[in-house]
């Protein structure tokens, strides 16, 4: 791209919004992360980014301080929609797979029924200051992306939870005659995956300066390529945060380079979906050596 356009592609207004831009990307990918790591999936991370993002919306515009309706309606109740999620996956026993297929639904329905299927907008300033301004001339949507990564980070490789999360994703058998309780675990992916998503929703919110019923509608797409093109496996127990923020960078490099040589926004989904099927092709084929 440095070649095709350099005049557009290699000026530091562009390498920054690619960042900018890929930051919801990013935190609702180091969601699904963990959700892979365990070999599960969560396909309703964008119907929970738009439902938290609805009820924070709806919180601020009827007067309920700012900190406040950031904490409930998007972390909290981020977190109380991931444990649904891991609720319904440990009971009925069915692969997230099919749970979450159905909670994607769920949970769009509810963000359609609450704002009427219309958008709620009128947020109290100080909110856009906190979530899009920015902090040492670096835009907050990036500088929230890269410390929730981090936390993330520090969980997975500083923690007994981050190890059982890997040996339960490399062999759940083994990882329960270890001592691992395999359920509890299973529920703590799950909120992981909802408190990112409620934050990716927030992020949403300043950045759009409204709560668009369909925010969020093909996320989950971007999520896994993400996950995938980092370098965790699709099978379980592999996969750093670290890859996953590089691959959310990856997908941003990619739209961005798609739109600047005017390719249009239909064959952008064929490329994504073709990243994904040749990731993992590509770990399958190394896993079999």
């Amino acid at each position: 791209m440095g070649i095709l356009s350099p005049k557009y592609f290699l000026t530091s207004n562009n390498l920054m919004q690619i960042i900018l831009q890929s930051s919801i990307t990013m935190l609702v990918a180091v969601g699904e992360f963990f959700a892979i790591l365990v070999a599960g999936i969560d396909l309703s991370v964008g119907s929970m980014l738009a439902l938290t993002g609805m009820v924070t919306a709806k919180l601020m515009v009827n007067g309920v301080p700012v900190l406040f309706a950031i904490l409930v309606g998007g972390i909290i109740f981020g977190a109380i929609l991931g444990l649904f999620n891991g609720f319904l996956v440990i009971k009925t026993g069915l692969h997230p797979f099919i749970i979450t297929i159905g909670t994607m639904s769920i949970y769009r329905g509810l963000t359609l029924v609450i704002s009427n299927a219309r958008p709620v907008f009128g947020f109290p300033p100080v909110f856009q200051k906190i979530i899009v301004g920015k902090y040492l001339g670096i835009p907050m949507p990036i500088l929230i992306a890269l410390f929730v990564a981090f936390v993330f980070y520090l969980i997975t490789t500083k923690t007994i939870l981050g190890r059982n999360l890997y040996a339960v994703g490399g062999n759940k058998n083994a990882a329960w005659l270890s001592g691992v309780n395999v359920k509890t675990h299973t529920l703590v992916v799950f909120v992981f995956s909802g408190i990112a998503s409620g934050i990716g929703g927030i992020v949403m919110l300043g950045r759009l300066g409204a709560a668009e019923p369909l925010a969020g509608m093909g996320f989950e797409l971007y999520a896994i390529a993400s996950v995938i093109i980092g370098g965790t496996s699709f099978f379980g127990g592999k996969g750093k945060i670290s890859g996953v923020v590089i691959g959310a960078i990856i997908i941003g490099l990619i739209n961005n380079a798609l739109n600047i040589l005017n390719v249009q926004t239909y064959y952008q989904q064929i490329v994504m979906g073709s990243l994904i099927v040749g990731s993992v092709f590509l770990d399958k084929a190394i896993s079999n050596k």
